[in-house]
Order: C-alpha cells, then structure tokens, then sequence
C-alpha cells in the first residue's frame, strides 16, 4: 500500500460499508438514555472475552454511563493491553477508578477464584466464545469450540445462580438461526442453555450481522494482505449484513441492560453486501485498479509483479463458496419465533425462543462430553447435535477455510 495514502477504516466503514452516517442505535440511545445511565451509573461489570472487537466496543460503550468498576477478562493479553491504552487515551470515555483486566480464561479455575472474591457483580456480559466457520475442520477444533461455546457457558451460569447479577448477557449469532455449521449449531445450544436459567437470572442474548473490520474478519484480513502486498481473496457469491464495530457494542449494550429475561435482540438491517464488492469498493478508496485471477497460484504471482512495480492493479482471487457449513445469506430468526418490532426503533426482539429444562440439557452435555471421550468421527457428531436440533442442516463439502488463502 502507498505510503502517502492515509486510509480511515472508519470512515471507510461508515461511508462504503453500512452507508449510515450516524449509529444505527442513535435513536434508540438517545430514547432510552436515562434507564442506561440508572442502571450502569455506580455499578460493577465483569466483561468476560473482553479485548475482541465485540467486546472491546461493550466496554467503551458502558463506560459511558459511569460504572464504579469494570473488570475484562480475556485470553489475549496483547488485546487486554491494547483495550486500557484506547480506553485511556480516548476522552469521551468515563474511566472508573477500579479498570481491571485480566488475562484469564474463564473456564480456568483462577476465574472462579477472581470472581467469588469481587462478587457480587451488577452486570455481568459474556464474549467469549469460537465465532469463525473454520473451527469445525475436525473434531479437536469442534470439541474447543462447543467446550468454549456450550459447556464453559454453562458453568459460568451455575456460578452466576450462586452470585446473581441484575444483567447477564452472552453474545450470539445469526448463524444460529437455521443452523447449517457446527458453529451456528453450537451457539443456538448456547442460546438454549443461557434461557433455560433465565428464570433464575435476568439473562438476554443478541444475534449478530458481520461486524466490519472486526478482529480475524475476512475484512480485516484485506487490510494485512494489503499491507504485505499479498493478493486478496474472498467468495463471490456469499453477502451479509454489517454493522460498525460501535454499534456492535451498543447492540449489546441495550440488550444486556434494557431487554426482558429470555429476549434475544437483533438488529434490524436491509441491505445485504458481497464481500467482493467490498473489496472492489475498498481498493477503489485506494486508489487500485481490480484484477480478477482464476487461481490462487495466479493470484500470488501477480502480487509478487504488483510489489515489484511490474503489475498495476492489485490481484483478488474470487471463488464460488465451496467450503463446509458456509450459508450463502443470513438471517436472524425463523418462522416460528415472536417477534417484537415495536419496543426498539432498530432493534427486533424474538420473545418466545425455545427454552428446554435443565435438566435436559445436563443430559445433552453429558452425552456431549461422553462422545469427546474417544477421537469420535465428525460425522457422527453432526449426527448427535441433529438430534438435539432437528433444524440443524448442516452442509459438508469436504472442504474448510484453512484450506483457502
């Protein structure tokens, strides 16, 4: 990339991307202002998977209604230094006394030990969690991912009964609706298990768009290869909804504050986009010219000559989605969910999601970890969470993204 072409991602994002000039939730912020403040202002918040993008926009959009104490945990230690420099280097943020953060797993024995000594918390909003498609390649990724995605969540929860919060929160996807990937099927487990207390803690989830740019993003990997002059690639024929990293926080902000137990928010969206045209749109921002390779091995040929001067226009290898478990659209609920569209100006809210017992789920977990006992095939655990989910129609093709450049 051209050393003397200053790039706002920003801006990009607002002005290319989602096509809006101010927050989606700006209304409903400003509705709805004084119940934030009331219910954050003095109070104690525990962010759990705190330093990725989602959680990371949570934090800066608590912070200002004046929490007395904020504690994030996460796995990435570089992210957790990243998120107090930000935070404190910004000046529209209202930095608690008491800004903690912790490099701690929250299934590892030591986060249960940091919580029972600062418990009872006010709020208390869970992100972390296996979020990419790829993590179902095989079955020691899968036993990870709903290891992180389901089983971690709920003994989190059984320690929440213990110490209850007024607000719990634990984010969630639009892949769980209609699953077709282990991932969406795992969070749409997720879902099930956090409602199934939400008779005993205030419990809301949120279903998520594509969040630009966000950490580990097919978007944000343009910016590396662009940075490392390597050539771009991406599907041609997959489109999603977007949302800015600010209001992905401020999604997450009004259900984990202003929603009903058992509620699951989304937002309300219309204009799906491909991601090639992002990247046609991204390299136009820059000032490049588009090139359209058939292959991979083209492609890496051709950004060798761009980087060397001996090629104009930048290559982007696109390709037909071929890989397992990937939806060609998204979508944020099913038929048979109730919705409201009345409370939120650009947030729907599904009121009747599935909630199973308890003990059921005990009974699925359970059956869960027996199958991890062994290197159980994947596809007979796609089998098993089918019959857990018979809406779970999971598409195989052979092939995963780490496959792909």
């Amino acid at each position: 990339m051209s050393n003397n072409i200053t790039f706002h991602v920003e801006n990009f994002i607002r002005n290319k991307v989602v096509k809006r000039t101010e927050s989606l939730l700006k209304d409903d912020l400003e509705f709805y202002h004084d119940k934030l403040q009331k219910e954050v202002e003095g109070k104690k918040v525990l962010v759990i998977g705190g330093a990725g993008t989602i959680g990371s926009s949570y934090v800066k959009a608590i912070l200002k209604y004046s929490p007395s104490k904020v504690i994030v945990v996460d796995t990435n230690e570089n992210g957790l230094t990243e998120l107090v420099r930000d935070c404190r280097s910004t000046t529209v943020l209202k930095m608690p006394v008491e800004f903690r953060t912790y490099p701690i797993n929250f299934g590892d024995t030591v986060f249960r030990k940091l919580f029972v000594s600062e418990a009872p918390f006010n709020i208390v909003a869970n992100f972390a969690a296996h979020k990419h498609v790829r993590s179902e390649k095989d079955i020691f990724s899968i036993e990870a991912m709903i290891e992180n995605n389901v089983i971690k969540a709920k003994k989190l929860l059984d320690l929440l009964v213990i110490y209850p919060p007024a607000h719990f929160f634990c984010v969630s996807t639009d892949k769980a609706a209609n699953p077709v990937n282990i991932m969406g099927a795992s969070k749409k487990l997720m879902e099930e298990v956090i409602l199934a207390y939400s008779d005993l803690i205030p419990i809301t989830t949120a279903r998520f768009a594509n969040v630009a740019f966000s950490n580990g993003s097919l978007l944000a990997g343009f910016m590396e290869r662009l940075a490392k002059q390597q050539p771009l690639s991406c599907p041609s024929d997959v489109k999603r909804y977007f949302v800015s990293p600010q209001e992905s926080g401020e999604i997450c902000l009004i259900a984990s504050l202003l929603g009903s137990s058992g509620d699951i928010l989304f937002p309300k969206l219309n204009d799906l986009m491909k991601f090639s045209d992002i990247a046609r749109l991204l390299l136009n921002e820059l000032n490049m010219d588009m090139q359209v390779c058939e292959t991979e091995e083209v492609a890496r040929q051709q950004a060798f000559l761009f980087s060397n001067g001996k090629q104009p226009a930048y290559p982007i290898y696109l390709f037909p989605s071929d890989t397992s478990g990937e939806k060609l659209y998204e979508e944020f609920y099913t038929l048979d969910e109730h919705l409201d569209m009345k409370t939120f100006k650009n947030l729907g809210v599904i009121k009747n999601a599935h909630r199973r017992k308890r003990s059921e789920l005990d009974n699925i977990i359970q059956r869960l970890e027996e199958n991890f006992i062994g290197n159980t095939p994947k596809e007979s655990l796609v089998k098993l969470l089918q019959s857990f989910m018979p809406t779970f129609q999971h598409i195989e093709t052979g092939y995963n993204l780490d496959q792909k450049m």
